[in-house]
């Protein structure tokens, strides 16, 4: 049994680090999805627990299309947050979430980096920055992902 893998950089990597680089992506991928998951239910609860009154909520944030965009982003922060919890197809929904963070920089959280009225846009970049490491790293072994693409593997050697 090997114990060693090489990287794309051509580090050599123990089972140990390969375990830690997973335990960290495990625990980055579940605190994101938990975040996005509360948040979507604040979104829900503050909208009068409807879909109309989160389309209502982005009305009175400026954002565009709100009855579209705020269901939709209520929706997606729910579905991606539970897909990330699970591993599973984390390189799109980690785009769709920082896609998603980045609209609430430009519409929602305008204040100037480090404002001091609660605005300020700091959490959704670093929340879209994780969701971008995320989409290029992987679910890890822990996750979906990489449970779904051994069985694709397995079934290919077997056909083949």
């Amino acid at each position: 049994m090997n114990m060693t893998t090489t990287d794309i950089t051509g580090v050599r990597n123990t089972a140990l680090v390969q375990m830690a680089r997973d335990l960290v992506l495990l625990v980055a991928r579940v605190g994101l999805g938990v975040m996005m998951v509360v948040h979507a239910k604040l979104e829900y609860d503050f909208g009068g627990g409807s879909l109309a009154g989160v389309g209502k909520l982005f009305e009175q944030a400026g954002v565009p299309l709100p009855a579209i965009t705020g269901p939709a982003n209520m929706l997606g922060e729910l579905i991606g947050g539970i897909a990330m919890i699970l591993g599973l197809a984390v390189p799109v929904v980690g785009v769709l979430m920082a896609l998603n963070m980045a609209g609430a920089w430009i519409f929602v959280h305008t204040s100037g980096l480090f404002s001091m009225d609660h605005n300020g846009p700091e959490l959704v970049i670093a929340l879209g920055l994780l969701s971008l490491v995320l989409a290029v790293t992987g679910s890890g072994r822990f996750g979906l992902d990489h449970l779904i693409v051994r069985r694709l593997r397995r079934r290919s050697r077997t056909t083949a």
